[in-house]
């Protein structure tokens, strides 16, 4: 045999095994399902056949993601000397209004520590719940853990679920990126109700006198 023919096979070898390889890398490099989300989010990367509620509740942040402000985007606050915030001071009869601006209170709680991102996404979390809360007939603790996590609301950001006589107390986690907000709720039926509330930005969380409605 040649040395040309030696030469002939050695190539074809080599640009076969150059295909396979390309063929692997292609097979490796294909993305994968959605990344983690930070904070409390569900993250799909290491389930990739996530359950129904944990499809749900990522699909909510999805949601958030396209209709709030990014994380950490700070609050339009109440004050500032515009139209819209101050109120004019009521005067008796035969008074002489006071010549001193009027200036608003400093803003507490929720007001005060949530952002943007976090009011935004609050007003999501608290139809949902409310909707679903508002079905349930005798709320049990059991029952409200059930039906939370229907909503995708995993055990690990439920927390202090308790009953008070015919209604039951709970707590959502649902800080994200640095943000600080949770939820207190309360199921009673057709009375049921949540509201944000302020936790921790760090660490794991806590009931304390800034969060108890």
């Amino acid at each position: 045999m040649s040395v040309f023919a030696h030469s002939r096979r050695g190539l074809a070898a080599a640009a076969i095994a150059a295909l396979a390889l390309t063929g692997c890398g292609s097979e490796q490099s294909g993305g994968g399902a959605r990344g983690e989300q930070s904070g409390n989010a569900v993250s799909t990367r290491s389930s990739p056949q996530p359950s129904p509620e944990q499809a749900a509740f990522t699909a909510l942040f999805d949601k958030f993601e396209k209709a709030c402000p990014a994380p950490g985007t700070p609050a339009k606050r109440p004050g500032g000397g515009n139209a819209d915030t101050e109120r004019p001071e009521s005067v008796a009869p035969g008074e002489t209004p006071s010549t001193d601006p009027i200036e608003p209170a400093p803003p507490t709680g929720p007001e005060a520590e949530l952002n943007a991102r976090d009011w935004c996404v609050s007003g999501h979390h608290e139809q949902r719940v409310v909707e679903a809360l508002q079905k349930l007939a005798d709320p049990t603790p059991a029952k409200v853990r059930k039906t939370l996590n229907g909503l995708g609301y995993t055990d690990d950001l439920i927390h202090a679920l308790k009953q008070d006589d015919e209604t039951t107390r709970f707590y959502l986690d649902l800080r994200e990126s640095g943000g600080r907000l949770c939820e207190s709720g309360l199921a009673a039926g057709k009375a049921s109700d949540i509201i944000p509330c302020v936790a921790a930005a760090t660490g794991p969380f806590k009931v304390t006198a800034e969060n108890r409605p």
